[in-house]
């Protein structure tokens, strides 16, 4: 026999403004099966709580309804207050009062009505709930970091120095990412190499750091805790045990003329190459696609030269696979390309650039190695055009959104060619100035004041060439729309930060959400900023968003401390609200039929088959069988199966057609 005890909190005036919460109370007390129902003004208090916990003592209650706010953020303080009475916990139940009536109905007895409705609902299921016990699941204590820019770097480093293991995977040849090819880094104008090297030596050198480089995710199986994770290792066709990085085999190389994309094409590599002079490892990769004895099976200068005969022409890509608990997804970003732009000649001119070709022409190690030089003919731009929001914010390219560090790292590249070419002129092109950061605003208002740059705030309508300069037409909307027009020399658009390449299939390969421009998306933008929706993947830097490096790295850290969080315990534990194939007393016997309807269905690829045999051994049936660590609960499986074989714990038909036949 039910024994329900009911609860029904005011919360002040959010629930009490417009709900009668004591006409509730009142009614509540004559539905079958309620022994006991009070209110009071904040339940979710100590005082609240203790009144719970003892009614469950007095009344001898077998469940408990609390009458309340939202179940997202208070059920695990009820629940937790229903154990220590020594009821299960899953036994008691919300009833949400504040988000589904006091905060969407106006007050008045119909209000009141509902909210007793809403209270006679939710006794009627917990009558019908069982107890259940958490999940235990072992955990692999392994992390997997994918993306070796800075972000991957920060939560490599942070988790490896809590003292669990890290496989730092990264698709290029070296870690470092876009951050390797800055030149200097806002606010403070400090070398970017000089902040990171230090970092990427760290990582290659940690004890419980693998560095993957050249390698990517293959495929991904298994639930928090418990991934299995395959790698493929693309072969660099060296070996790198016997490679010492001497760099002999790059300068006989004789095929020199492959455009670089660590200079952003502005510069030329040879076939068998090092990224860049502080790559780590600092070890070569043949470009197979370039490579003359790949092509035309001619050449071998590189094996020849080769003093430690590290040269393996033979080697083929290897699939590593991976045990790990839990994954940083850190892939980073992209800029959109100045091809994209037909009113600025569709990328056609060497003297348009995007930002990060800017920075690679400013860097030191760069392919003018640091002379501000205009790529079309190699002389100093006398005057530099430099044009914010490229892109971004333009529903016409596909970017509404603000790409966040494009107003700041205009103002760095005006700064840095001013100090470049003293005599100089830079004028920025911008919509507003968005410097939200420490120290941000004043960076920019250095650079106007201090550093003579002209900002002029206006769209640029038009780029073409006109002999050895380029004409930049738009207007100045502080001055009435006046037609502005500037002779330039070189041209730099701050194109927009958009997702990298392949995050698309890598979010489905992974059952990760993401949102509509293809970056990843969090669980909760404000209580989960680094967690997925998949349990045990978490997010750090511009994979997720447009991020600044000191946002990136803040982020990496807290991605790095869920992670150590996991690591922390040795088995995990997993609210039982999964879904269960129904079973008939037999265990031979399933009301499921085998038609895997449910596996097709699932997002999180938690259905498994299971064979039922017989006493000879024999397969009698292969039925369906919930894998209760992947299972996310989320209810697809049952609504998909036609024999209605399948029931989410907590939330079974009996329950649901129980909340439904009190109406």
């Amino acid at each position: 026999m039910s024994r329900i005890g009911v609860f029904t909190c005011h919360c002040g005036e959010n629930i009490g403004a417009t709900v009668d919460c004591a006409k509730v109370a009142e009614c509540t007390r004559s539905v079958p099966g309620v022994v006991h129902s009070v209110d009071y003004k904040y339940m979710c208090s100590d005082p609240g709580q203790t009144m719970i916990k003892e009614a469950i003592k007095e009344h001898g209650l077998t469940g408990v309804v609390v009458a309340a706010c939202s179940p997202r953020m208070h059920e695990p303080t009820f629940r937790a207050a229903v154990a220590q009475a020594g009821l299960n916990p899953y036994l008691c139940e919300m009833a949400n009062l504040r988000e589904h009536c006091s905060w969407v109905h106006e007050k008045g007895e119909v209000t009141t009505e509902k909210a007793a409705d809403l209270v006679r609902v939710m006794v009627e299921k917990v009558k019908h709930n069982q107890p259940l016990h958490p999940i235990k699941v072992p955990v692999t204590k392994r992390a997997l970091v994918l993306g070796g820019g800075i972000a991957g770097i920060q939560a490599a480093l942070d988790i490896a120095d809590a003292g669990h293991q890290v496989v730092l995977v990264e698709k290029s040849p070296s870690i470092g990412g876009h951050m390797s090819q800055l030149s200097e880094t806002f606010p403070t104008l400090d070398c970017s190499q000089c902040i990171l090297t230090p970092r990427m030596v760290e990582a290659a050198r940690h004890p419980n750091i693998t560095l993957m480089t050249y390698s990517e995710l293959e495929k991904l199986e298994g639930f928090i805790g418990n991934f299995k994770a395959t790698i493929r290792r693309k072969a660099r066709k060296i070996d790198e045990k016997l490679c010492t990085g001497c760099g002999l085999c790059i300068q006989k190389c004789p095929q020199k003329k492959i455009k670089d994309e660590f200079n952003e094409g502005l510069g030329n590599r040879t076939a068998i190459y090092v990224p860049f002079p502080q790559a780590v490892p600092n070890k070569p990769v043949i470009d197979t696609a370039n490579c003359t004895f790949f092509k035309a099976g001619k050449c071998k200068v590189c094996e020849k030269m080769c003093p430690t005969g590290a040269i393996r022409y033979e080697q083929e890509d290897e699939l590593v696979t991976l045990e790990v608990g839990a994954l940083v997804l850190a892939t980073g970003f992209k800029v959109m390309r100045t091809d994209k732009f037909p009113e600025y000649g569709y990328g056609q001119d060497p003297d348009i650039l995007d930002g990060l070709q800017f920075e690679r022409l400013a860097s030191a190690s760069g392919p003018t190695l640091g002379a501000m030089k205009r790529p079309s003919d190699g002389k100093e731009p006398e005057t530099v055009v430099f044009l914010a929001c490229s892109g971004s914010r333009d529903r016409s390219k596909g970017v509404p959104y603000c790409s966040k560090i494009c107003c700041m790292y205009t103002a760095k590249h005006a700064m840095l060619y001013r100090h470049k070419v003293h005599h100089g002129k830079a004028v920025v092109f911008y919509m507003d100035i968005r410097s939200g950061g420490k120290d941000y605003d004043e960076f920019v208002r250095r650079a106007i004041e201090e550093d003579d740059v002209q900002y002029v705030r206006g769209r640029v309508s038009r780029i073409y060439r006109d002999g050895d300069k380029l004409v930049v037409k738009g207007a100045d909307t502080l001055q009435g729309g006046a037609p502005v027009e500037v002779r330039a020399d070189m041209v730099v658009l701050a194109t927009a930060v958009q997702s990298q390449d392949g995050s698309e299939e890598l979010a489905q390969k992974l059952h990760v959400s993401y949102d509509p421009y293809h970056f990843f998306a969090e669980s909760h933008p404000k209580l989960k900023p680094v967690e997925t929706n998949t349990a045990g993947i978490y997010l750090a830097g511009a994979c997720q968003a447009p991020r600044d490096i000191p946002e990136t790295v803040a982020q990496a850290s807290g991605a790095a401390a869920k992670v150590a969080a996991l690591f922390a315990r040795d088995e995990l534990t997993r609210e039982p609200v999964v879904a269960v194939v129904n079973r008939l007393p037999a265990p031979q016997f399933s009301y499921c039929v085998g038609c895997f309807l449910c596996q097709s269905a699932c997002p999180y690829q938690a259905i498994e088959q299971e064979e039922i045999k017989g006493r000879d051994g024999s397969v009698l049936k292969v039925v369906a069988k919930v894998n209760a660590g992947l299972c996310q609960g989320c209810g697809t499986c049952v609504a998909t199966c036609r024999t209605k074989a399948i029931d989410i714990q907590g939330f079974s038909n009996e329950q649901i057609f129980a909340e439904l036949m009190t109406l």
